[in-house]
C-alpha cells in the first residue's frame, strides 16, 4: 500500500517522466504505460534506500523506455508512408520560466527532431534526451545505464553528430509561427494558390502521416508549386463541417482540425526566414485520439 507522501512525491515528477518517455518513443499512449510501469515499480520499490526519487524515477523511466523502444523499433518497416510522432501538447506555462531553457525543451520535442531521434539507436537516443533536453551529467547518465562514462560520452558524441547533421534549421519564434500558420490556414482553406505561393519557401516539403488509414500524401511533397497545388486541390473537400482550434503542440503553434465534434487532422509548420520551410499532416486517427479532449 502506497502513502499519500509516497504518491504525492511521484506526481511531482510525473511530468518529467512522461517528457522523457515521450521523447523516447514518440507516441503519447506509449510513453503513458511506460510511466504507469514506472508508478508500479515505484510502490514496490524500498524507498529507505533511495537518496534522490527524481533520479531514481528518470532511470526506471529511460530503461522501460529502451526495452519499449526495441520491441517496436521495427514499425518503420511496415509503416504506409511518412512516419510523424503522436502529436503531444506541451505547455511549459510558468513550470519554465527561463527563455533559454523553454526553447531548448520545445526544441527536443520537436516533429522534426523526433523523427530524426528515430534514427538512432535505442541507447543512443537515450543518452541524447537525457543529455540534450535534460542537461544530465555524463556521469549522472552513465549510472542510470549501466555504462560506463566514456561510453556514454562516445553515444552522446555520436548521437548529436548524427541529429545536427539532419535536424532542419527552423525559427523557434512562436509569434511568428503563429502569424504564419493563420495566413497560410486561410489562404489554403479558401484555395488561394496565389496567396500559398507567396508563404511556401521553393524547397518548402509537406510530410503527410495517416498510416494508410486516411487520406493523405503516401510519398513526401517537395517544390512550393507541388505543395500548394495540393492543398488547393483538397481545400473544398469535406470543408462544411470542419472547425479550427489552435494549440500548443510539440514546442509550437498548431492547428487541430476537427470534423464535427472529432479530431481529423493536425497540422503545423516550420518555419525559416519568414518562410514556410515545412508542412506537417497528421491524419492516423490512431495518433488523434489524445486530442479528442483537448
Amino acid at each position: 500500500m502506497t502513502t499519500d507522501t509516497e504518491t504525492d512525491v511521484f506526481e511531482e515528477h510525473r511530468p518529467v517522466l512522461l517528457g522523457v518517455a515521450y521523447r523516447m518513443l514518440g507516441r503519447v499512449a506509449d510513453a503513458e504505460d511506460v510511466v504507469q510501469e514506472a508508478w508500479l515499480r515505484w510502490t514496490n520499490a524500498d524507498r529507505s534506500e533511495v537518496r534522490e526519487p527524481r533520479g531514481y524515477l528518470v532511470r526506471i523511466t529511460t530503461r522501460l523506455a529502451i526495452d519499449r523502444l526495441r520491441q517496436v523499433k521495427a514499425r518503420g518497416e511496415t509503416y504506409v508512408g511518412p512516419w510523424l510522432p503522436e502529436p503531444y501538447i506541451t505547455d511549459f506555462g510558468d513550470a519554465v520560466p527561463d527563455t533559454a531553457e523553454r526553447a531548448v525543451l520545445a526544441d527536443s520535442v520537436s516533429l522534426a527532431v523526433l523523427v530524426v531521434l528515430e534514427s538512432l539507436s535505442p541507447l543512443e537516443r537515450a543518452v541524447f534526451v537525457l543529455r540534450e533536453a535534460f542537461g544530465y551529467p555524463y556521469a549522472e547518465i552513465a549510472a542510470m545505464l549501466d555504462r560506463g562514462e566514456a561510453a556514454v560520452r562516445q553515444l552522446a558524441g555520436r548521437a548529436r553528430k548524427h541529429v545536427d547533421e539532419r535536424r532542419p534549421r527552423y525559427e523557434v519564434d512562436p509569434v511568428q509561427r503563429r502569424d504564419l500558420t493563420e495566413r497560410f490556414l486561410a489562404a489554403a482553406a479558401g484555395g488561394d494558390l496565389e496567396g500559398l505561393m507567396s508563404l511556401l519557401a521553393p524547397d518548402v516539403r509537406l510530410v503527410g502521416d495517416s498510416g494508410g488509414k486516411a487520406k493523405a500524401p503516401v510519398r513526401v511533397l517537395e517544390t512550393a508549386d507541388k505543395v500548394g497545388r495540393f492543398l488547393v486541390g483538397v481545400a473544398p473537400k469535406g470543408a462544411a463541417d470542419m472547425s479550427f482550434r489552435f494549440l500548443e503542440v510539440n514546442g509550437g503553434p498548431a492547428v487541430l482540425v476537427c470534423s464535427g465534434d472529432k479530431p481529423d487532422s493536425v497540422l503545423q509548420l516550420d518555419v525559416v526566414d519568414g518562410w514556410i520551410q515545412a508542412v506537417y499532416i497528421i491524419r492516423n486517427p490512431d495518433k488523434l485520439t489524445s486530442l479528442a479532449t483537448a
